[in-house]
């Protein structure tokens, strides 16, 4: 699959006012894996108490979603800023109806690649 814009919060220990990014998240073949930022998320299959992945490594619940068009991606409840990858704010500003970013909703950062075959490896382990 190709990579794809996607919000993504950390629900585990905050509700909703988690750390959020923006960014560009790649998929396995399957599309129930989801790369990103330097972890991989498992699709929890509406298992989950308020996030629908969580990620592989330490069971940490997160809430996963395309963009949303008005720039309302986090929680009406949430509180903080939003992490976003300079890579891709050209992008982002392309589908939102805004074209600046606030400076008061927003961060921008380097968002680093995600070592796929590593979690590949790691899920393999645990199947043994």
């Amino acid at each position: 699959m190709k990579p794809e814009l996607r919000y993504i919060e950390l629900k585990s220990g905050f509700g909703d006012n988690g750390p959020a990014w923006i960014g560009m998240a790649e998929f396995s073949k399957t599309g129930r894996t989801v790369y990103f930022n330097g972890k991989a998320f498992k699709n929890s299959n509406a298992r989950g108490i308020s996030g629908n992945y969580y990620d592989i490594e330490n069971g940490d619940e997160y809430w996963i979603s395309g963009i949303k068009k008005n720039g309302t991606d986090r929680h009406w409840a949430g509180r903080g800023k939003i992490i976003i990858d300079r890579k891709v704010v050209d992008l982002y500003l392309s589908l939102v109806d805004f074209n600046v970013l606030d400076k008061n909703r927003f961060e921008l950062v380097n968002i680093k690649p995600t070592d796929k075959q590593k979690f590949a490896e790691l899920e393999n382990e645990k199947m043994n």
